[in-house]
C-alpha cells in the first residue's frame, strides 16, 4: 500500500434515517485519513465520501464509518444491503458519539440477528497493530464515569463491525482546538487507535 500514484482506497461516512446525527464530526475522517496516510505509508484518497446505508455505492468503500447521538433507522432493504456490504468484505466502524447505544443495538439485530456485539479482549489485532494498546480502547471523552469498551461483531471467525463505547474516538480525530480539553497526546491516542482500524481493515480483507 504504497503513497505513489494515484489513491487506493475511499472511504465514507453512512448516512442513515431516523434523524441522529449521522454528519457529526466532520473534520474526523480527513484528519484520519491524513495521520494514515502520513505515519503507515496509506494511500487512501484524503476526502472521504458521505454513503447511504442503502444505496450500492456502498461496496465502493472497504471502510464505512457511523457516528451520531441521536435515532438511528435501518429499513429492511437497508438492513440486507449492510448485511450483504459486511459478508463481502466490507468494514463498519461505529462511534457512540454519546447516546448512540440505545438506538444502534436493535438496527444491528436487524441486520445480523445472530450475533451479538462482544467486548474485544485487549490480546485482539485491533489493539496491536503498528501502535499498541494494552489496555484496549482509549478513554478521549469523559460524560459519565463509564469505562471505554470496544466491541465487535464477528462472523466466521472475522471482525466486520467494531463498536467504540464511551470513548468517542472520532471527536478526537477532529482538528486540534475543536474540543478544549482535548490535549494534542489525547488527540494522538485517538488517532492511534483509528489508524490501527484502517490497518485492520485494509489488511483482513
Amino acid at each position: 500500500m504504497g503513497a505513489i500514484g494515484a489513491p487506493t482506497y475511499k472511504i465514507a461516512k453512512l448516512k442513515y434515517n431516523g434523524g441522529g446525527d449521522w454528519y457529526a464530526n466532520r473534520t474526523a475522517l480527513p484528519n484520519l485519513i491524513q495521520y494514515f496516510n502520513h505515519n503507515l505509508g496509506g494511500n487512501i484518497n484524503p476526502q472521504d465520501a458521505v454513503v447511504e446505508v442503502g444505496s450500492s455505492e456502498l461496496f465502493n468503500y472497504p471502510f464505512v464509518y457511523l457516528t451520531g447521538h441521536g435515532n438511528v433507522q435501518f429499513s429492511d432493504s437497508e438492513a440486507k444491503n449492510l448485511r450483504n456490504y459486511l459478508l463481502a468484505g466490507g468494514f463498519l466502524h461505529i462511534d457512540d458519539n454519546y447516546g448512540l447505544d440505545q438506538f444502534i443495538r436493535p438496527q444491528m439485530k436487524k441486520v445480523f440477528p445472530e450475533l451479538e456485539f462482544q467486548e474485544l479482549p485487549v490480546s485482539h489485532p485491533v489493539y496491536n497493530q503498528k501502535f499498541k494498546f494494552p489496555n484496549g480502547l482509549p478513554k478521549i471523552h469523559e460524560h459519565d464515569n463509564k469505562r471505554p469498551q470496544g466491541f465487535g461483531l464477528i462472523y466466521q471467525g472475522r471482525l466486520i463491525c467494531f463498536y467504540s463505547y464511551e470513548c468517542d474516538l472520532g471527536n478526537g480525530w477532529e482538528d486540534l482546538g475543536t474540543y478544549k480539553e482535548d490535549s494534542p497526546e489525547t488527540r494522538e491516542k485517538a488517532l492511534k487507535m483509528g489508524a490501527n482500524l484502517l490497518s485492520y481493515a485494509f489488511g483482513n480483507r
